[in-house]
């Protein structure tokens, strides 16, 4: 019997019921996301927080989470022009000798030219590390560094020194930081000790001024300047590593602070001889020092 009312569709209402849910779906998905995204932009915000903040300053866990953003960092080794030619496709030495080789599989017609070029090669990056007293806020994370620059190639050396000088290179060349950094506490003898820059400098000239490590280096001295020894020692040996090195470097966690003048006699004697004066207090002056590292001119 009919009686005028329509009759249900079933099909129509499911969809409907389906829509409605989908909405619902859309909204907790949309919400899911919009919270995820705050997460992250929280995370970065403490980073970049974490990055700025002086390393002497550091708790227990920053001091941990310091460390891992240090072993991540991309230390780019400084590079030169090479003075041996090689072959190229195009490059700004024209291959005589080889056009004409060439030439004799076309009847003499130079139809190819080659070409030859300089390439750019990695310069040696040498790290020498105070790891005395007066900088252990700070060693931890210069050794950190050390590590993270073992990872951008063979041609590094990195040194630490408090009162006489110890080759760690082979100490950091492993892929686990803690049974680095053990077996770096393990060797140097003066961790925490006196301070000797001159004296560590003649035994690093002394030993290694002839080597391929540091001839035409990018020599870089992590420290505060805070010399117990002869100044004269120092600046003499800081003006002989100008010398054999292409580029010395030097960092100082001190120049971190904002008040902070060079007057200390260590730190007087070395700055006539050094080519950039970088600050290494936090996170973000080592990012600073792997982006000049990266641009030391060819």
């Amino acid at each position: 019997m009919f009686s005028g009312v329509p009759p249900t569709r079933p099909r129509e209402v499911e969809l409907q019921v389906d829509d409605a849910l989908l909405g619902d779906d859309r909204a907790d998905a949309e919400g899911a996301a919009d919270e995820q995204i705050e997460i992250m932009r929280l995370i970065a915000s403490g980073a970049e927080v974490l990055k700025a903040k002086s390393f002497e300053q550091l708790t227990d866990d920053e001091r941990r989470r310091a460390d891992r953003l240090i072993r991540q960092l991309a230390v780019s080794l400084p590079v030169r022009r090479s003075r041996r030619l090689h072959r190229t496709s195009r490059g700004s030495h024209f291959d005589l000798r080889r056009t004409l080789r060439s030439s004799l599989r076309t009847q003499g017609e130079p139809l190819q030219r080659a070409w030859l070029s300089r390439r750019d090669v990695a310069r040696p990056l040498v790290l020498v590390l105070d790891v005395s007293g007066s900088m252990a806020p700070y060693a931890r994370a210069l050794m950190q560094f050390g590590y993270a620059a073992m990872s951008s190639g063979e041609k590094v050396e990195v040194f630490c020194f408090g009162t006489r000088l110890t080759r760690v290179t082979r100490s950091l060349r492993t892929t686990d930081p803690d049974r680095a950094l053990a077996d770096v506490a393990r060797r140097v003898r003066d961790w925490e000790g006196g301070t000797r820059i001159g004296e560590s400098l003649k035994t690093l000239t002394d030993l290694y001024s002839q080597a391929a490590a540091l001839k035409g280096a990018v020599v870089v001295l992590c420290s505060d300047g805070l010399e117990r020894g002869d100044p004269l020692l120092l600046a003499s040996q800081m003006s002989r590593i100008h010398r054999i090195a292409h580029e010395l470097v030097w960092v100082n966690p001190l120049k971190g602070t904002t008040d902070y003048e060079p007057l200390a006699r260590g730190m007087a004697a070395a700055l006539p001889h050094v080519d950039r004066f970088l600050s290494g207090h936090n996170v973000k002056s080592l990012e600073e020092l792997c982006d000049s590292l990266a641009s030391v001119t060819r």
